[in-house]
């Protein structure tokens, strides 16, 4: 039981984390790849809270995390706003590497490959949280909540704007709109979300490291977005519920010897390419189209 509450646990936090990527990358068309370092720099920010403060409220740690990780996003936002496409995804690639290597690196503060271990379980509004199943219910009322904000964010002009962005920028810009901020703030708030995803990520698991945080991460994230439908808001939560749960049904596989690791990351990568395959606009809007 309490292995079916973790994968839930890391389907929930993968669902914020795709929900974030999807408003930034799908409905905006801002594809990036840095999506990962904005989750280990909330989960690095949560762990260094943690151990000094010792149990600190869940709340305050969050919003410090979050706040953070928003302005953190103006390093990539405000230098990337001229550039869309390739360019934009080289450019948040390389600020990816650059984050991957001074958490590799910084060893006074991250511990270096090492990660860092023994995060002190956090408290909500007093209340501690110990429990598995507490930090589901943690991670699913944040899902939820996110998806509601999302939802309410697309059907407003902002979601427009956004959309209309996504179509064309310099026709978007030449009707008066300011793409410039919206660019940054759409950027800030995938990032804090991320950063959110982070905190709750470290304080659950009580250990981190680099390579959760990499630039694999960030491709696999956006596999979720892709792989779900990046054009609707329920897809992304169907793709990382999806990408969460075969990596573990392939666990399960029987394959005996060293190789097994690489013959599930095959197994893995082979039905990512059927899915892509069989539904090019991702398996939830497959199902809506057909309904």
């Amino acid at each position: 039981m309490d292995y079916f509450i973790h994968v839930l646990v890391l389907a929930a936090i993968n669902g914020m984390l795709a929900l974030s990527l999807a408003l930034l990358a799908g409905h905006a068309g801002l594809i990036s790849l840095a999506h990962a370092s904005f989750f280990g720099f909330g989960a690095y920010g949560a762990a260094l809270i943690a151990l000094g403060v010792r149990q600190p409220d869940l709340a305050f740690t969050a919003l410090a995390c979050v706040v953070s990780a928003a302005a953190l996003s103006l390093f990539v936002s405000i230098p990337c706003t001229r550039l869309s496409g390739d360019y934009l995804v080289i450019a948040t690639l390389g600020f990816q590497t650059i984050i991957t290597s001074l958490f590799n690196n910084m060893r006074s503060v991250t511990n270096g490959p090492q990660g860092v271990a023994g995060i002190p379980l956090p408290r909500l509004f007093g209340a501690h949280i110990t429990e598995p199943w507490q930090f589901l219910v943690v991670a699913m009322m944040t899902t939820s909540g996110l998806y509601l904000i999302v939802t309410r964010i697309l059907n407003t002009a902002a979601g427009r704007l956004l959309h209309a962005l996504r179509a064309d920028e310099t026709f978007t810009r030449s009707l008066g709109r300011d793409t410039f901020g919206t660019k940054v703030a759409i950027f800030a708030f995938a990032a804090g979300v991320a950063a959110l995803a982070g905190v709750i990520y470290a304080h659950y698991i009580t250990f981190i490291d680099p390579g959760t945080f990499s630039a694999s991460e960030s491709i696999v994230l956006l596999s979720m977005v892709i792989a779900g439908g990046a054009g609707s808001v329920t897809g992304p939560l169907v793709g990382a519920l999806v990408l969460t749960l075969v990596p573990e049904a392939l666990r399960f596989v029987g394959v005996p010897g060293p190789t097994t690791a690489a013959i599930r990351q095959m197994l893995y990568g082979l039905l990512l390419v059927a899915v892509m395959l069989a539904r090019p606009s991702g398996i939830h809007s497959s199902w809506q189209r057909r309904q």
